[in-house]
């Protein structure tokens, strides 16, 4: 599976913000032959500040949001994921990922199930938690989990995505600059894929306010490849046999003994 990951840093302007994917997108073409691209947490809109009025922006999964990148799946022929505010009638709007498949069909949305109520930040007062399931989307063959930025730091979340068949958990962020942080991006997103043997293909916000710092990581917890600050694009070829390997040389998945979901470790 052939991935893209974006990194860039979004405004309180949807226009622009969709005018930016597409100039950002268009150094990518058919002839890149990806089948993966992925786009941060709040592209559609950043958050702003705190009295910033999310409801107001926020758009239905039929919007100009959802149709642009549309747009650019089919050009790509590849599935796009992105994270936009998710408007809801008479409340709040929902944080949701939104993935496109190469047809232009939206293939499935992820509602982030973990609001960031942390940091001295209360996301929960501007948006509505998602319902506690996991979602996984096929991608070329490919079973690919869904988290978006503090459900990071839930590892019982990758963990039951891994439990429903994801090889890839796929993280799209704007994960918040500051003491640690970066150092907590980092030392989550691999030890996701360590204990998960899964790849992690995680795209950040970047600029003044968020880390940035996109990156892809295999089965081993190696980096891959690594963004900075700035707007970029890397890429990177996910093989499913490097998950074969890394499971058959440490099987700490099937060598489990605590319940999984839904089951005692007797049955």
């Amino acid at each position: 599976m052939r991935v893209a990951v974006v990194q860039l840093a979004a405004e309180i302007d949807s226009r622009g913000n969709r005018e930016a994917v597409v100039r950002q997108l268009s150094t990518l073409g058919a002839d890149d032959d990806l089948d993966l691209v992925v786009l941060p947490e709040a592209t559609m809109h950043d958050f702003g500040s705190t009295d910033h009025d999310l409801s107001a922006v926020a758009e239905p999964l039929d919007g100009p949001f959802v149709a642009m990148l549309a747009t650019e799946a089919v050009r790509l022929g590849a599935t796009v994921v992105a994270g936009m505010f998710e408007r809801v009638d008479g409340a709040l709007p929902f944080n949701t990922l939104v993935v496109v498949g190469p047809d232009g069909a939206l293939r499935t949305s992820y509602r982030k199930i973990h609001l960031y109520d942390s940091f001295g930040y209360k996301e929960s007062e501007r948006l509505l938690p998602g319902e506690v399931e996991p979602v996984v989307v096929d991608v070329d063959g490919r079973r690919v989990g869904l988290m978006t930025c503090y459900d990071l730091r839930f590892p019982e979340l990758a963990r039951a995505l891994v439990d429903a068949g994801a090889e890839t958990l796929v993280v799209p962020a704007a994960w918040v600059a500051g003491d640690h942080k970066l150092d907590h991006w980092r030392t989550l997103l691999r030890a996701r894929a360590i204990e998960n043997t899964v790849h992690v293909v995680a795209a950040a916000q970047g600029g003044e306010r968020y880390t940035g710092h996109s990156l892809v990581v295999d089965p081993w917890g190696s980096i891959v490849v690594e963004a900075d600050s700035d707007d970029r694009i890397i890429r990177a070829d996910v093989l499913a046999d490097e998950v074969a390997r890394a499971r058959d040389v440490n099987p700490s998945l099937a060598n489990r003994r605590l319940a999984r979901q839904g089951r005692t470790p007797s049955s």
